[in-house]
């Protein structure tokens, strides 16, 4: 049997192109070809999208959820790549027609760091600090907890930010763990935080066209069932909510035991207004539960649609 030759699409960044190289590890395992032959086999296409090339002002105002990907969904979809890899947050609520998540990789730990220019925890931030971040996510939950703080703009990729605050541009800032475990970064003084992180944050996912069965066999065979029920059920409330990255959404879903948990919340982006819900389910016949999942997290976003009405914030 012939040896596929698959082209992996993927972003340029330090972070992007390391979650490729996973992939490509992880399909050399499953399928039994050698570090040599995976590199032949399996090359990794560089595309800088919207996103990346945007520097000069926050993501919301450019249009949202889909700026890092669009590019890439592109060449999917134009027969120029045969998968593509994503961070599972950057994702749409919506896929464009043809295209599918297959598979994802075992998800990091999903929560936020939290980083001072003085090493300190965020509870020992100085009063009217200023705190870096381009995320309304990040933004909402900090005030709600910090509603002295002055946020600041940061952009770029984890390098480009962590240089800023040594810089002084501002005074901590709030970082993704799972991002900096695969850089193979780690901080002095970096504090982990309980704080929900954003829907599927810390998760990797394979992109394929619907149709293309030998690209579904491939990766089908690294697929991270539990990681990839708990992306269906976090995916499902975003759907539900229409959430962006111009709205303060965030969430978790996990398999603890024989139960699916979940715990969604929206806040408003000064973060005076928060809006919970959560869900359990029981694991029972797996054939089932991918779709379950996703339900369950359209019937917790549900419950916040009608909780908040009018005051759920809109843009």
């Amino acid at each position: 049997m012939s040896k596929p030759f698959v082209r992996i699409a993927s972003r340029g960044s330090p972070l992007a192109l390391t979650q490729s190289r996973m992939v490509r590890a992880a399909l050399a395992k499953a399928h039994g070809w050698s570090e040599q032959e995976s590199e032949t086999l399996c090359r990794i296409i560089a595309i800088k999208t919207t996103g990346d090339k945007i520097q000069d002002r926050p993501l919301y105002e450019a249009g949202g959820k889909g700026l890092f990907v669009k590019e890439i969904e592109e060449a999917l979809l134009q027969g120029e790549a045969d998968i593509a890899v994503h961070s599972m947050k950057d994702m749409p609520a919506v896929l464009p027609p043809g295209l599918t998540i297959a598979a994802v990789l075992e998800r990091e730990d999903p929560h936020d760091v939290f980083l001072s220019s003085d090493k300190q925890p965020f509870a020992n931030l100085k009063c009217n600090a200023k705190l870096g971040t381009s995320s309304v996510r990040r933004q909402a939950q900090a005030l709600r907890l910090r509603p002295d703080l002055e946020i600041v703009p940061l952009r770029g990729n984890v390098e480009t930010r962590l240089a800023k605050l040594a810089r002084g541009e501002a005074d901590g800032t709030l970082l993704a763990r799972a991002g900096l475990a695969r850089l193979g970064i780690r901080l002095e003084g970096a504090d982990l935080l309980d704080w929900l992180p954003a829907l599927c944050q810390g998760a990797i996912g394979i992109e394929i066209r619907e149709n293309d069965s030998e690209a579904a066999r491939l990766v089908a065979a690294i697929d991270h069932w539990t990681t990839h029920v708990a992306i269906a059920c976090e995916r499902g409330f975003l759907a539900t909510l229409d959430g962006s990255c111009r709205t303060p959404i965030c969430g978790l879903a996990r398999i603890e035991g024989q139960e699916l948990a979940f715990n969604g919340e929206v806040l408003t982006p000064d973060g005076r207004n928060i809006w919970t819900a959560s869900r359990a389910l029981a694991v029972g016949d797996s054939t089932a539960l991918h779709p379950n999942a996703e339900a369950m997290g359209r019937d917790a976003a549900r419950e916040i649609l009608e909780t908040a009405g009018d005051r759920l914030p809109r843009f």
